[in-house]
């Protein structure tokens, strides 16, 4: 669910150190080497008509807050072989759970999958197909509120003072106030819909434990939080501690849109939404508000996390609760590869949101939740194939995914940035000219004793002279990939 601030401009440098914390792992080792689809299940393809809500719009009519279009589980299924087509190897769902709203963040029952999207076998089946094809499972946990149709709240609206659920939200008077009453109850940034849960209450844990318990013994590989800046640090630390007991290698991801220094201690969250990495993007590449040098100290903050936590960050260009990239970018496609580019050889975990990578448009909420695109002659096959080249160059190179990271070159006027990725005895730079002009640049490496570079995305070879690597012509808003391995 989108927290609502703004984008957070940071306009100092941060020194690049590593964490104090504990270098342990505590994070999952398949999470270093994961490329992320998020998709949202309503509008993703729907492959069962029989389970359609009532009113099921045409598949190309707009999206509005309250309307629905049919997509499902099974329509996941029935498309997960595009989805490997395209190199990732994990999913993240939003919300799947019972629910009445088109985008279930309004839990009714969280022991139940939506009955517009299938039951427990279809996902049970959806699993099973992900895993055969090598591909990872992350589900969205909405546990900081519920909808008014909860089971404990609708007591509440019955009983009032009698009901045995009162202590499981804050009612400040009664009767209860529904909406489009102002609610005179805790609820979600004062939205009546979405009532927050006192989810410090132990029968409220035990709760929420239980449907955990459920779905991880179910056998997915992983949980994305909804705001979780909004619920105790105990309540994770329990929670983690009860997800790490059935399956240590699931994967735990908070939504947090600032500094999550202190969710990554390795006792809450194993990583978080890098809304920060996105911040750094826009500012940088799409809008040019700011210099090379604010860009990179963007990008520093989450830098100061734990290492294991870097490597697991979702890197994101776009969400559910964002504009289309596309769209920002004003449809200029070549800042949009520019900034894939970055994604597919930045340290963290990159995620595409559905649709993105066939050039996908759409305004803010609930805009950027159209329908996928499944009309093939309507795909920008240049822009999809270019993901695919980037996706299999990043899968094809262990110093992309798990190497060391360095800032070597920060050059304001010529706006090109550079740096590196290293892992045993591969090596790589990765330089990117952000202007419209060619560029040529003679670039000090820190690695001297190579001879040759291979640049991976041109094919083109480049010599070593010394620490010199001259090279030329380097295209407007592109960049190259360095590779030496020996």
């Amino acid at each position: 669910m989108k927290k609502l601030t703004g984008l957070i401009l940071v306009l100092f440098i941060l020194p690049f150190t590593q964490s104090l914390y504990s270098q342990n792992s505590f994070v999952p080792d398949w999470v270093k080497d994961a490329i992320f689809y998020q998709i949202f299940p309503e509008r993703f393809y729907n492959g069962d008509t029989t389970n359609d809500p009532p009113n099921v719009e045409n598949w190309s009519a707009d999206p509005k807050y309250y309307n629905y279009f049919g997509g499902d589980l099974q329509g996941v299924i029935q498309k997960l072989d595009y989805i490997q087509s395209l190199g990732v190897n994990a999913i993240y769902f939003n919300p799947i759970f019972e629910s009445n709203s088109n985008h279930k963040y309004h839990t009714k029952d969280y022991f139940q999958i939506d009955d517009n999207f299938g039951d427990d076998e279809t996902f049970k089946k959806l699993i099973e197909e992900c895993h055969k094809r090598g591909i990872r499972v992350v589900i969205d946990g909405v546990f900081n509120h519920t909808g008014i149709d909860f089971f404990a709240f609708q007591d509440i609206v019955k009983n009032e003072k009698n009901s045995r659920y009162l202590h499981w939200y804050k009612v400040h008077s009664f009767p209860v106030q529904l909406p489009p009453a102002k609610p005179n109850y805790e609820a979600w940034w004062g939205i009546g819909d979405l009532p927050k849960l006192m989810t410090d209450e132990p029968d409220v844990r035990k709760y929420l434990f239980d449907a955990t318990r459920k779905w991880t013994e179910m056998g997915i590989d992983g949980w994305r939080l909804d705001v979780p800046n909004e619920m105790s640090h105990d309540f994770w630390i329990e929670w983690r501690k009860l997800v790490k007991s059935i399956n240590p290698d699931c994967y735990i991801v908070g939504e947090i849109w600032e500094d999550a220094s202190p969710w990554l201690k390795g006792d809450q969250f194993d990583a978080v939404m890098n809304y920060l990495f996105r911040d750094a993007v826009n500012l940088y590449f799409v809008f040019n508000k700011i210099n090379i040098h604010q860009f990179d100290s963007i990008l520093s903050i989450p830098r100061k996390y734990p290492l294991e936590s870097q490597y697991a960050l979702q890197n994101l260009l776009g969400s559910h609760d964002t504009e289309r990239f596309l769209t920002l970018t004003g449809g200029n496609i070549e800042k949009v590869k520019l900034a894939v580019l970055f994604q597919m050889t930045y340290i963290g975990a990159p995620m595409i949101y559905y649709g993105d990578e066939i050039g996908m448009m759409g305004g803010k909420d609930p805009d950027c939740r159209r329908t996928m695109l499944w009309d093939t002659l309507r795909w920008n096959r240049d822009l999809q194939n270019y993901y695919k080249k980037l996706i299999n160059i990043r899968n094809q190179f262990p110093s992309l995914r798990r190497g060391n990271f360095n800032t070597i070159l920060k050059d304001q006027k010529n706006n090109i940035y550079a740096f590196t990725r290293e892992i045993q005895n591969e090596k790589a730079i990765i330089i990117l000219n952000n202007s419209n002009e060619c560029k040529n640049l003679k670039l000090i490496s820190p690695f001297k004793s190579v001879k040759t570079w291979n640049d991976v995305l041109s094919r083109k070879k480049y010599k070593q002279e010394n620490t010199i690597i001259n090279i030329k012509n380097i295209p407007p808003m592109n960049g190259i990939i360095l590779i030496s391995r020996r």
